[in-house]
């Protein structure tokens, strides 16, 4: 049995067949807007769930920890190879080495640095093979002697450096003839931690000044 046209209240009659369809075409209108919105805030909150998981849930990726470098195994195999003393400083075992290797130049010469700590800056212990007596000199731009110190039973030259910036960021340094070789310790570092690199040398130095090879 058909249904009666529905009544319209404010019309006080039954509504046309025109005003019908456009309510009924107000109200799929209304629906798909609604739905639309609800479609857009579900897309929104999956979007920042998402960027929740990459942020916080997937691991960073990052450079590889650099491998720690055993001195005295570099320095043993490469004093054999050349049949030589080559020093490998006792220094605390938390010093950081940054690098361990033959430095070429004028002079060549084995070389260790390392970082003492982060107040404590960096300092060099460099072996020049069979270096000449300007070597020190030469490297120590803007550095010139000034006395002597004594450090594990070794009397090595101190240097003074000024303001001018010629040795760039080097604040101290010492030296010493070993036998053929120089011995030089140098960086921008205090001078605890410069006594502590010459006393861990001190017994090699000693060695290379009698004539051990």
């Amino acid at each position: 049995m058909a249904r009666p046209p529905r009544i319209v209240a404010e019309l006080g009659r039954p509504e046309t067949p025109g005003e019908q369809a456009d309510r009924k075409a107000e109200s799929s209108r209304i629906y798909r807007s609604s739905q639309t919105a609800r479609n857009l805030i579900a897309a929104l909150l999956i979007t920042l769930a998402v960027v929740a998981v990459v942020i916080f849930a997937v691991p960073r990726g990052g450079p590889p920890p650099q491998p720690s470098i055993d001195v005295a195994a570099v320095a043993g195999d490469l004093g054999a190879s050349r049949g030589r003393i080559v020093i490998a400083p006792v220094v605390p075992t938390d010093w950081r080495v940054n690098v361990a290797e033959i430095e070429g130049g004028d002079v060549e010469a084995w070389t260790v640095v390392y970082v003492p700590g982060e107040d404590a800056g960096y300092l060099r212990v460099a072996q020049g093979f069979d270096a000449d007596a300007g070597w020190p000199g030469r490297t120590l731009t803007g550095g010139r002697p000034d006395g002597t110190v004594e450090y594990g039973g070794v009397t090595w030259d101190r240097y003074r450096f000024d303001d001018s910036g010629a040795s760039g960021n080097v604040t101290a340094a010492l030296s010493v003839q070993a036998g053929t070789d120089i011995v030089l310790i140098y960086g921008a570092t205090d001078d605890a931690s410069l006594a502590t690199a010459a006393e861990g040398v001190a017994g090699e130095v000693r060695r290379l000044q009698e004539g051990a090879r």
